[in-house]
């Protein structure tokens, strides 16, 4: 049981991490390889704040994502006045930046070695340390998620997102400031983006830079891929199926380096056959073929 409910933690966690992509990637169109990137500073910043601080799980959990916020300026601001495949490789140089960061700043995230010793989340005076609590407390993170990402997107602010991904220059020639909305889709992108990695480690209890890698980054936007993008169910069921997918080739009693490798040729196979036969995803409003 404590098995099951740990595959269903995870899913719970990725679909919160896909729901912030999809704002962007899906309902913007503006595909981003950065990711994992501001996962990992909201894992690293709750993680060193209780760690090193002793300060509490919602506090860590908030300046996490305050700091991607800030971090997300600093790439969008010059980024976003890209487009398309420029787009795409700068963020993807702000991924392999920060987890040189991650990986070689030694004295603040101990590098290779990690973080061990996370605590486990208590909000006032609810001790989170069972599976059940993580599920429950993942599921309330995942809800706030969809209810931000819905909020922004059924509103005006949402429109004109639409606009820009459809036709960003007809959009300005509306009048619209289009660099100010995709910032800010940005940020609050990054924003619940951190706020999963701050859930996550303290759920592991050990973070390293192994779990924010570019190919972190592909996962999460292969969600969006395969759930379909511009929905609200496609990033719960692009990471149910991610999720649940590895854990089910555990039961075929593969040795584990096969196992790894295979899932790595079962993703890249799904994303080819979603982009030539259902570019929309499996649930997807929008596709990302042209």
């Amino acid at each position: 049981m404590d098995y099951f409910l740990h595959v269903l933690v995870l899913a719970a966690i990725y679909t919160g991490l896909a729901a912030s992509l999809d704002l962007l990637a899906g309902r913007t169109g503006l595909m981003s390889l950065a990711h994992a990137a501001f996962y990992g500073l909201g894992a690293y910043t709750s993680a060193l704040l209780s760690v090193r601080f002793g300060i509490s799980f919602p506090l860590g959990v908030l300046v996490g994502m305050v700091v991607a916020v800030l971090i997300s300026f600093v790439v969008s601001l010059p980024s976003l006045r890209l487009h398309d495949d420029y787009f795409v490789i700068a963020t993807f140089g702000f991924q392999m930046i920060l987890f040189s960061v991650f990986n070689n700043w030694m004295k603040l995230t101990h590098g290779p070695l990690g973080i061990p010793g996370i605590p486990q989340p208590v909000i006032f005076g609810w001790h989170v340390n069972s599976h059940l609590d993580f599920l429950i407390l993942a599921a309330a993170f995942v809800c706030f998620a969809y209810f931000v990402v819905h909020r922004l997107t059924s509103s005006p602010f949402g429109r004109v997102l639409h606009a820009i991904r459809e036709d960003e220059v007809f959009a300005k020639a509306l009048g619209k400031n289009t660099l100010r909305f995709k910032v800010v889709a940005f940020a609050v992108s990054a924003a619940l983006a951190a706020m999963a990695g701050s859930l996550y480690a303290h759920y592991i209890t050990y973070i390293d830079p192994t779990s924010f890698t570019v190919m972190e980054s592909i996962l999460i936007i292969s969600m969006v891929i395969i759930g379909g993008a511009g929905s609200t169910w496609g990033p719960l069921v692009g990471a149910v199926v991610l999720v649940t997918l590895p854990e089910a080739l555990r039961f075929v009693g593969l040795p584990s380096a096969v196992a790894a490798n295979l899932r790595q040729i079962i993703y890249g196979s799904l994303l080819v056959i979603m982009m030539m036969f259902r570019p929309r995803g499996l649930v997807g409003k929008y596709g990302f073929s042209k």
